[in-house]
């Protein structure tokens, strides 16, 4: 296959038709070895996360389409650790859309003054840009507009659809007894400019807890796939 891209945790190879064909790695993010959706540079290298992680996106994308979600999502294989998808156009060079349930995170270390660790939030929505050299900054929904990335309705289907997504996420940790902290989405336009979910669900993009404390990635995805 041509390669097109490659990124962090995951490369785009060339696909058939209006599809390209992401290949999970077993590279996930982080910061002195220490695991961190949230983090914008590879921190370690987990074996089989690469399997794992498609394991967990086939599972929450296919739970998408029977709640009427609309992801890029068209076939998976897991052996290979492949996932066919439909091609999306970003938002400028892409966003990422974080959901906090906790105060955990990049979200504590900017906020920590007026918060405590893990307090509870109501499904707090933040945007942040891609970009590596600034370190992901943070914008808003006036600033996403007036820079044209965006309009302010798809601002609001934006959020939409990431509380939707995520309470449906929530819910099916909630069935293992486990309990989502934070998740981070991206999204596209599809050929036609309907917006779409993209990229992947998995344990290399959220943080889930236990009666034990944090659950790794790859436990997550064998408690929730067992």
């Amino acid at each position: 296959m041509n390669l097109l891209y490659a990124g962090k945790t995951k490369d785009v190879y060339e696909g058939e038709g209006d599809t390209v064909v992401l290949k999970f790695k077993d590279d996930v993010t982080g910061t002195d070895g220490v695991f961190d959706p949230g983090a914008n540079t590879v921190g370690l290298t987990i074996d089989g996360m690469g399997q794992s992680g498609l394991r967990m996106t086939t599972f929450f994308f296919e739970k998408m389409a029977e709640h009427g979600v609309a992801t890029h999502f068209v076939s998976s294989n897991i052996e290979e650790a492949t996932m066919t998808v439909k091609k999306a156009t970003m938002f400028g060079n892409g966003l990422e859309v974080i959901c906090r349930y906790r105060a955990v995170g990049s979200f504590y270390r900017r906020y920590g003054q007026y918060c405590e660790e893990g307090q509870t939030l109501d499904a707090f929505v933040e945007v942040t840009l891609k970009d590596d050299e600034r370190n992901d900054p943070p914008i808003s929904k006036d600033g996403l507009v007036m820079l044209g990335l965006l309009t302010a309705e798809e601002y609001d289907e934006l959020e939409q659809m990431t509380k939707q997504i995520s309470g449906i996420v929530k819910e099916e940790l909630a069935k293992r007894q486990l309990e989502l902290y934070d998740i981070k989405l991206e999204f596209g336009r599809d050929s036609e400019g309907a917006l779409m979910l993209i990229d992947e669900i998995s344990g290399g993009n959220m943080r889930a807890y236990g009666k034990d404390g944090y659950v790794e990635p790859l436990q997550l995805e064998k408690l929730m796939l067992a």
